[in-house]
């Protein structure tokens, strides 16, 4: 077979793709919200500098950043949207401030045509984008002045240890509630920020992202207006009209209505072009070849590097008992948030920190099991074990090591607000959700990527040199790996004080490039890799599926990055892009279940297979979790006109916890136990457990969705759309009868998720201890002989 349109198909797909995203990048670079050297008042009092708001953005991450409520929808859930609050909070302070000075009442006392003359007076104030480029200003009225001094107060009663508010500020209160009422609601600590100075800062901050919310982007000098027409939509603002907001006007615009409805349509075409291929693809499918009568991995010898990742899998293993405990903690913040059960456990482990630790712990458990898997493949595709493999896979270890311990202590320090913000940069907390740690450690890890990739390197390369190996397989393992260490190094591209717009940029060329893309390319060649050594799929087939599948997820992955950014403070550009190709991500994930299908024939095929039931079960649970994780709940909220309502609200956590966990977690664990087993192949199991561990996972998953996250992300949406995203995320709002009910019917799902974590964590302790073997033995049968021959001849 011959391979060369798929590569030129991939190669092509890339290159064009990446030219994209690098061209929109510069543009997000020139059109993020401005950082003004100050904001002055008409008279020209200087209320903040452009420093204050860069400091104030280091010790808004310092706290916790995303992980302690969110800005412009990005981050954590109890605590509200800060950017949504304080736009919200301002303006209805600016109403009743106005309102009594021109009527003598409160805002919500005047009749309607009074309401409407203040509010258009509101979106005048508001949406006026006052900033002077020339002088580098941003000028503020001394109306608004008086609201961020009052707003400024507000958030420092929250963030220090008042027990109330100053008089004028209670009605504005969220809820009406005190304020170690709404620490409570937020699950923020009393003195989260300690010094005044810092709070001052972090005010600045907060007006800055709110700021570019509220206000419109300069026109295009060329762009076309009807002379007589009103408008249906207003200009849009610098998030492109995000947060939903009745009092400024702020709602969908008509870029976010049209590019959704293309969306729809790509979806649609794409899929009726992937399923005519597939059709056609299927009448001129090869025949089956023979299936080996026995295991072809009996006669593995697993070589010492090989022998060496068994360490990892433990250490995977301890790692996702961690993550999971700190997500029951987590998720009993949302309703206790100061405690657990009433344990005062936020005085030492508040919630930024266990929200921090769950989802840092994730990407550390979820890449260690697939880097340990590429060490333990690699030898055993070219059958060679290079000098001093082993020392290398230990070294790597230990420095893993020291990067976890590292960023789990740094992250927990940086909130006790001990450091200097210089310090809390390098080492401490950076705030960006999933690459929390600080920029120490993430040049360790780099580092240690590179090694990883060195060492997979020099194990391959005796595989090129012989002749019976299929290189095109083998060249894509290895393009995958190099793209598992590069893309890594996204993460170095923004500073202590870069605009967050661009930070955000470079932050999902992390997120969703390197742990949504790039490392299932890798697991995708991986498993191919398994199945072709089993002798249960031809060389050639895998290759060219390989390469297909690569390229069809990459068509929409790459340039689908710019979905996440849709309200980030870009241009319109970056909606429409991210609108189209993000849905083509789903078109692929439609036709999964003939891989289910596919994994189930192959579990079936010969009775030998049975003994990697359960590792190709996990990867039928992948196949689902992709389909439904990815595909329905990712396709739910990724039109923008879905995820203008939805952004920042807990049917992002559907998406996360069904793709995340489901997806990329149970990958890895399939691929943990493929190699676990490939380390005993003789070793026949006990798989009671591991059965019971299984079905608990995907149900206890399923149920944490079906009868929690998901019922609260639909409420909170209808809440979105009927008063704007501030409610939605208010504890007024989160804090009722009915949500709070909804919140504990977590406690379900995730106990019957917990038990089938201990279960598979029992059934890996039994492969040490013993409990998880049976008293027989498998023998090397028919097929197992020459692939040990062939190993031991390579090895020598």
């Amino acid at each position: 077979m011959r391979y060369k349109r798929l590569w030129i198909g991939l190669g092509t797909v890339i290159g064009l793709s990446f030219a994209v995203l690098g061209y929109y990048g510069r543009e997000i670079y020139r059109q993020a919200p401005p950082i003004p050297a100050r904001v002055v008042t008409e008279q020209g009092v200087t209320l903040f500098t452009g420093q204050d708001i860069r400091d104030g953005q280091n010790v808004w991450q310092s706290l916790g950043g995303h992980q302690l409520g969110s800005i412009w929808g990005h981050g954590a859930y109890v605590a509200p949207d800060w950017s949504a609050d304080w736009l919200h909070r301002e303006c209805i302070w600016l109403l009743d401030h106005w309102s009594e000075r021109e009527h003598g009442r409160f805002y919500e006392a005047l009749t309607s045509p009074q309401q409407a003359g203040l509010q258009a007076l509101l979106r005048e104030t508001i949406r006026t984008n006052t900033y002077d480029a020339t002088r580098d200003e941003i000028i503020v009225s001394s109306d608004r002045a008086a609201a961020i001094d009052a707003l400024g107060r507000y958030y420092a009663a929250i963030f220090g240890d008042a027990e109330n508010f100053p008089l004028e500020l209670v009605r504005f209160a969220d809820g009406g509630m005190t304020p170690p009422q709404l620490r409570n609601a937020y699950a923020i600590p009393k003195l989260t920020v300690r010094d005044p100075e810092r709070q001052r800062l972090l005010n600045a901050f907060l007006f800055w992202a709110a700021w570019a919310c509220g206000t419109e982007r300069p026109r295009d000098d060329d762009s076309v207006h009807p002379t007589r027409a009103v408008s249906l939509a207003p200009p849009v603002t610098y998030t492109n009209n995000w947060p939903a907001e009745p009092l400024i006007d702020n709602r969908p615009s008509g870029p976010v209505v049209v590019w959704s409805v293309i969306s729809f349509v790509v979806l649609l075409a794409g899929i009726g072009a992937l399923a005519w291929y597939y059709a056609m693809l299927k009448n001129r499918e090869e025949e089956p070849s023979d299936l080996p009568a026995s295991d072809p991995l009996l006669g593995l010898k697993p070589t010492p590097s090989m022998q060496a990742t068994l360490k990892y899998f433990w250490v995977v293993t301890l790692l996702i008992v961690i993550q999971v405990g700190l997500g029951a903690i987590t998720a009993h913040y949302g309703v206790e948030g100061e405690g657990f059960y009433g344990i005062p456990l936020a005085d030492w482990l508040p919630y930024s920190v266990t929200r921090t630790w769950h989802t840092q712990l994730a990407i550390f458990w979820i890449a260690t099991a697939w880097l340990a898997t590429g060490l333990f493949i690699a030898p055993a595709v070219s059958g060679f074990e290079p000098k001093y493999q082993r020392a290398g896979v230990n070294f790597l270890f230990v420095c893993l090591l020291i990067i976890v311990g590292g960023t789990l202590f740094g992250t927990w320090f940086a909130t006790r607000q001990r450091m200097s913000l210089e310090m809390n940069y390098w080492f401490g907390h950076q705030g960006y959700e999933y690459v929390d740690l600080g920029r120490f450690w993430q040049l360790f890890l780099l580092v240690g990527l590179f090694l990883w990739l060195g060492l997979m390197g020099r194990a391959l390369a005796p595989a090129f040199r012989k002749k019976e190996e299929n290189k095109h397989l083998l060249a894509l393992f290895v393009v995958a790996s190099a793209a598992i260490a590069l893309f890594y190094g996204a993460g170095i591209m923004w500073g202590r004080q870069t605009n967050l717009a661009v930070a955000e940029y470079w932050r999902w060329w992390v997120v969703h490039l390197w742990v949504e893309g790039f490392f299932e390319v890798f697991a995708t060649v991986v498993i191919a890799f398994l199945f072709t050594r089993m002798g249960l799929l031809r060389a050639s087939t895998a290759t060219a599926a390989v390469l297909f599948s690569s390229t069809i997820f990459l068509t929409g992955g790459i340039i689908g990055t710019f979905h996440h950014l849709y309200f980030t403070g870009t241009p319109t550009a970056i909606l429409a892009l991210g609108a189209t190709f993000s849905a083509l991500e789903v078109v692929p994930l439609v036709l999964i279940g003939f891989e289910a299908y596919e994994n189930l024939t192959l579990s079936r095929a010969r009775p030998w297979v049975r003994a990697y039931k359960w590792p190709i079960y996990f990867f039928i649970g992948v196949a689902f979790w992709n389909l439904v994780g990815a595909g329905l709940f990712g396709f739910l909220i990724n039109p923008p006109i879905a995820l203008y309502y939805m952004q920042g609200l807990n049917t992002t956590a559907v998406h996360g916890h069904t793709a995340l966990f489901g997806v990329y977690g149970l990958l890895g664990m399939g691929l943990l136990l493929f190699c676990l087993k490939g380390l005993a192949t003789h070793n026949v199991w006990r798989t009671g457990v591991l059965s019971f561990s299984f079905w608990a996972i995907n149900i206890g998953l399923a149920l944490m969705v079906l009868l929690s996250l998901l019922p609260v992300g639909l409420a909170q949406t209808w809440a979105s759309v009927e008063y704007g995203l501030w409610y939605a995320r208010s504890a007024e709002f989160l804090q009722d009868d009915t949500l709070h009910v909804l919140r504990w019917l977590r406690v379900i799902g995730d106990t019957v998720f917990a038990l089938g974590i201990f279960g598979f964590v029992w059934f890996v302790a039994g492969l040490k201890t013993g409990w998880s073997f049976s008293d027989r033995r498998e023998e090397l049968g028919q097929g197992g002989e020459e692939l040990d021959d062939a190993v031991s001849a390579a090895s020598s």
